[in-house]
């Protein structure tokens, strides 16, 4: 069965000029206010909103202070040992795609939209009155995104198949010619020379790889030999296997991908592990996350790209008395508007909430909400303001402090390294003044890091 691909390039704006004048992104967790930029969001506590869009593009940097509450440093409880990649269920050595349904006809997508309007033009600040008409919202803004993995040109699949048979064959393995060639070409690509190679030497180069590597390098190939949906379906099932339940991974997956992408998990995860997705999240999640991951599997946001500022206003009031202006929280209420909302309709509500509650809606639900399904209403949020700084701080609570959360970098750097790597990489310097091949190479070691390297680019 063939699935189709992705949806059609189109998420944040190419490099300089993202995000779009005036548009500040998200504060890390645990941060009230937004950056002190001209003509910014007003602080914590009061202060009024300006006339019009501020004209200031990023924060100075040291603006994004190392924010709370994300991956805890050390890594998720049950996430796989270095080397202790599982096998796959329900596709033997992970081999040759099969005939028919099944992992085989999942696509790595090659770009990502992302609806995204400019910020709202909003008049000056209420001090308690009655808020002025809403503008007519201006026209979508069409926001491009860029992976730092392309398709390789003058591809030959045959070619690649034979210079990974001749890195493996013999006494050693010759790690940096496997590098050159999975580093460089496209999940698609990469199929094709899976097919290639059982066709030429009728031998499973899954099997092979895995005879020859070990540790984080094994499992970092492995997992770029995966479809792009077959690989997020694995991890949701091994998040939610065995003993405990890497919470973390279900929120970065399910909270953060187009409906398009969501539908195609659930149906990868029945067809090729025999499996319910949702019955499988009942079982191990529970309360107001367990609906709120519920929501995100029916994979039905709204996804046009234009924004009703007059719904904008009507849903953060209702989130104002749903949560700040009352005692007691109305969780459904938060449930309702974060799992139905369109991206670029959320970030309007945000901007109107911040108007009627004196704070923003982040540290409101910091204050209303605890646990897996606070992080899982912000990660909704971060991604609705500024997609890429919500995995660039993924990527860096993955590295910081002692030890590494491999799984989680190679999760994000794979599945991310054909759609927005290079912006999550801009992010993640603007963010903690360092680049993110330097957290890497400081933080890793071996063909693993060599790997990693060649994949984010210097």
């Amino acid at each position: 069965m063939s699935y189709p691909g992705y949806p059609p390039s189109g998420g944040y704006p190419a490099f300089p000029g993202y995000p779009p004048t005036g548009q500040e992104s998200y504060p890390p967790a645990g941060q009230f206010s937004y950056p002190a930029v001209p003509g910014g969001y007003p602080p914590a506590g009061g202060g009024t909103f300006p006339a019009a869009p501020p004209t200031a593009g990023f924060p100075a940097p040291g603006g994004f202070p190392a924010p709370g509450g994300f991956p805890a440093p050390g890594g998720y409880t049950g996430a796989p040992q270095a080397g202790g990649m599982p096998p796959y269920p329900g596709a033997p050595g992970f081999g040759v795609p099969p005939a028919g349904p099944g992992f085989g006809g999942y696509q790595q997508p090659s770009a990502q939209s992302y609806a995204g309007g400019g910020p709202a033009q909003i008049p000056v600040g209420y001090g308690g009155q009655a808020p002025s008409p809403m503008p007519a919202p201006p026209a979508a803004m069409v926001q491009c995104t860029q992976g730092t993995i392309q398709a390789a040109p003058d591809f030959n699949a045959e070619r690649d198949a034979e210079i990974l048979r001749k890195a493996m064959k013999g006494f050693g393995t010759d790690e940096q010619a496997i590098i050159n060639v999975v580093a460089n070409r496209s999940n698609d690509q990469r199929q094709k020379i899976k097919a290639a190679f059982k066709t030429m030497y009728g031998k499973d180069l899954i099997k092979d790889l895995k005879s020859e590597l070990s540790g984080n390098i094994e499992e970092l190939i492995l997992a770029l030999f995966m479809p792009g949906t077959y690989y997020d379906a694995w991890s949701l099932r091994h998040a939610m296997k065995g003993a405990g339940t890497q919470e973390r991974v279900l929120i970065e997956i399910l909270c953060t991908r187009t409906n398009q992408e969501i539908r195609e998990i659930v149906n990868c995860y029945k067809s090729e592990f025999g499996r319910d997705i949702e019955q499988d999240i009942r079982s191990d999640t529970s309360g107001h996350f367990e609906r709120l991951l519920v929501s995100m599997c029916q994979g039905n946001r709204d996804e046009t790209q234009t924004v009703d500022y007059q719904k904008a206003q009507e849903d953060a009031q209702r989130l104002y008395q749903a949560g700040e202006g009352k005692l007691g929280t109305d969780e459904s209420c938060f449930n309702m508007v974060l799992a139905t909302r369109s991206f670029p309709q959320l970030k309007a509500t945000v901007e109107a909430y911040s108007r009627i509650a004196n704070r923003d809606l982040l540290s409101s639900i910091d204050r209303e909400f605890s646990g897996n399904v606070e992080r899982g209403l912000k990660a909704i949020l971060q991604c609705a303001l500024n997609r890429p700084a919500f995995f660039a701080e993924r990527l860096y609570h993955s590295m910081k402090g002692a030890g590494t959360d491999d799984s989680t970098l190679i999760r994000i750097i794979v599945t991310r390294s054909e759609i927005d790597l290079v912006q999550i990489k801009q992010m993640f310097t603007q963010m903690y003044q360092k680049t993110l091949a330097t957290m890497i190479a400081s933080d890793t070691s071996g063909d693993y890091r060599r790997l990693l390297l060649a994949i984010v680019g210097q």
